[in-house]
């Protein structure tokens, strides 16, 4: 037993390195310690000015002491935990190398004897096996500790990197933002301040002016002094440029709503340039997409199908290919996709949260009507009860509402249905693996089917109903802008535009219009209407028109400002619809010839082998003439078992890439899934 103490050992010090994660009682105790111990060190280090610059651009909620203390505390503790598991590691290297009747060194080629030799107990004297386990445990220490080191440095430069494209990705919705509101007549520091309260919707780049905001309202810093600070810690080139140029007007004393005027120009036409770059780089992994991941594994089975039929088998081979390779290939392939086109998407987030920085809070709502402190008190205790059954409530008034806004509710039906179907389609599960896949292989489909059937269903219902409220948008904002621009107040603005004729979008400004009707303010309203659309579209513009209601009854030229952005917006989403359409079309004639190749070998090739087979068996062939002599033992059915699995794997995946390359989204891909994976079941039902 006390041979496994200094391995428990090294463990708990690994638990203490992941204990404050979940803990915040450890969490303060390990900085406390940290500090104690390297805080003077990392306060004089010649490294203290860089490392300090990179946590102010991965927005690291930590002072630099405290970070880089608890760093050298991780690296000092998994060096111990790290030379304490080398030991246990050359250990295992000499019990494999000695295991058995025969060394398994004697099993290694020739070339690596010599290095085996080293790891042989019974030819090392004791000195050597000291010196090898003192190597060992160094290198042991020195990769644990070095590695976490470079690696909690390493997690930031990563962070600073992906922040940096989130900002540039937000940052011309961000411009259209302090320039519309710079047209309403607010201060620039009032500006800084609304779009700080607007994080849920523009993303990284507001959250950077927090830090603007910040230093102005905590430490008295200036606008102008904050702005260059900004530029000099960001992680981003174009919040950089930005922020100087707009320290350089204001110090200047020039005006600040034809330079951002500029700017917005600037950046929409930027946006376009960025498009095709972006289009560009789609239609390039597409590309890379169908040669690497459907032709090459193609490729692949094919030759490995023949070589396996007529000279060695190679089942597992193509096993392999179909269910890791093709998978893991898919996986890694949407993550860097996913990781490359971040600097080109719209960071802007859902209206699940808060839009206008106004929002209700019932347990400090102020109550009007009542007799005592006791009764506001009962009130506010029925509020607080309300909230915490809304969800259900929700669910049993608007049924229709909720499951179309959460999609994947779909699944707490059809994921049972799915598995009470396998279990009545399946006679046995009590089958040896290779029977059990071919009998489970059309039930499994069968519900994928209708799993990911239903769920993309409900989701393309609701992001259509979402694509034809954000078509009218830009309408919706014209109109409102020139009502206003006429004379009439916001509220008898926006009763004239919700009784006008907009399509799906007349529905939802209506109940908006009811409403205030009923004594909610204009900015609650606005903000129901852009929990209820939950598009991104809708929400940047509510945000535009609530602050700027607060300014100035006068919103007309920021409606205007947010119609032309809307307008912009919808038309580089319909000119990327209808470039990759063609790239979408690709992945499904791809998919075509790889499932038709798949059916050919199922009906034609392994048929018309399995016949050669049987006249190799009866006729009386010469030695080396004909066929391999394993002809007669090829598993024909096994291989068609495996068509079928790889044609599904190969549907599932390609439908989930041409959604993301198609329409930016893997959840887009459900819906292509579904009708490849419809093709792959009828074409194999037709092939028995």
């Amino acid at each position: 037993m006390i041979r496994y103490l200094p391995f428990l050992f090294a463990s708990a010090l690994c638990l203490v390195v992941l204990i404050p994660s979940v803990s915040s009682r450890a969490d303060a105790l390990l900085s406390r310690l940290a500090l104690a111990l390297f805080g003077e060190y990392v306060a004089t280090s010649h490294k203290k000015q860089q490392q300090r610059k990179l946590m102010h651009a991965a927005h690291i909620a930590e002072t630099h002491r405290q970070y880089a203390s608890r760093t050298l505390l991780y690296s000092a503790i998994l060096g111990v935990a790290g030379g304490i598991l080398g030991v246990y590691f050359a250990t295992f290297v000499f019990w494999v190398l000695e295991v058995g009747d025969e060394p398994l060194a004697n099993a290694l080629p020739a070339m690596f004897w010599s290095i085996a030799a080293l790891f042989q107990l019974e030819s090392l004297s004791l000195s050597q096996i000291f010196v090898l386990f003192v190597a060992a445990s160094s290198v042991g220490g020195v990769v644990l500790g070095i590695g976490s080191y470079w690696l909690r440095w390493y997690i930031l430069r990563e962070k600073a990197h992906a922040r940096a494209s989130e900002i540039e990705a937000t940052l011309p919705q961000t411009i259209a933002f302090i320039y519309a509101l710079s047209r309403s007549g607010m201060s620039f520091p009032a500006i800084l301040s609304t779009l700080s309260d607007n994080q849920a919707v523009y993303g990284e780049a507001a959250k950077e002016f927090s830090v603007v905001v910040n230093d102005m309202d905590t430490f008295g810093t200036d606008v102008i002094t904050a702005l260059t600070q900004l530029s000099e810690r960001t992680p981003s080139d174009g919040m950089a440029d930005l922020s100087e140029n707009l320290a350089s007007v204001l110090g200047s004393g020039k005006n600040v709503s034809g330079f951002l005027h500029e700017q917005y120009i600037q950046y929409k036409d930027e946006s376009e340039s960025q498009q095709r770059q972006y289009l560009d780089l789609l239609a390039t992994f597409a590309e890379a997409y169908v040669t690497v991941l459907v032709a090459g594994p193609l490729f692949l089975i094919t030759i490995l199908v023949v070589i396996g039929l007529v000279l060695e088998d190679t089942l597992s081979l193509v096993r392999a290919i179909s269910y890791i390779g093709l998978p893991l290939g898919t996986i890694a392939f949407v993550v860097y996709v996913d990781s490359i086109t971040q600097s080109f998407q719209s960071g802007a987030k859902t209206s699940d949260a808060s839009t206008t920085g106004n929002s209700i809070s019932t347990d400090t709502a102020t109550l009007s009507g009542t007799d005592s402190d006791e009764q506001q008190i009962v009130n506010q205790e029925r509020l607080a009860a309300y909230d915490r059954i809304k969800t259900i409530l929700q669910w049993a008034n608007q049924p229709k509402d909720a499951v179309l806004s959460a999609p994947w509710t779909t699944a707490i039906v059809t994921v049972p249905f799915s598995i009470i179907w396998i279990t009545f389609r399946v006679d046995s599960f009590f089958l040896p693996l290779p029977e059990l896949g071919a009998a489970i292989a059309g039930p499994v489909v069968e519900a994928a089917i209708i799993t990911l059937g239903m769920y993309a269903i409900v989701y393309e219902l609701g992001k259509r109903r979402t694509k034809r409220i954000e078509s009218q948008m830009p309408d919706f904002l014209d109109r409102f802008a020139s009502v206003n621009d006429a004379g009439m107040t916001v509220i008898e603005s926006f009763k004239r535009v919700a009784n006008s004729d907009l399509g799906v979008l007349t529905h939802e400004l209506q109940r908006t219009w009811n409403d205030i009707q009923w004594g909610a303010t204009t900015q609650d309203a606005l903000t129901r209407f852009d929990a209820r659309t939950r598009s991104p579209a809708v929400t940047r513009s509510v945000a535009l028109i609530s602050n700027a209601m607060r300014t100035s009854g006068d919103v007309g030229p920021v409606v205007s400002i947010a119609a032309d952005q809307s307008r912009s917006s919808a038309q580089l989403e319909r000119e990327r619809s209808q470039e990759m359409l063609t790239y979408l079309i690709v992945i499904y004639i791809s998919f075509l010839v790889f499932l038709g190749i798949i059916a050919a070998l199922s009906v034609s090739f392994i048929p018309a082998i399995e016949a050669a087979a049987g006249e190799a068996a009866t006729d009386d062939l010469p030695v080396g003439v004909g066929f391999a002599p394993t002809l007669g033992d090829i598993n024909a059915e096994a291989y068609l078992i495996v068509f079928y699995h790889v044609s599904a794997i190969q549907g599932l995946c390609s439908g989930l890439v041409a959604g993301q390359l198609g329409e930016g989204r893997v959840h887009d891909g459900v819906k292509h899934a579904t009708i490849l994976l419809v093709l792959t079941y009828v074409t194999f039902l037709f092939i028995g």
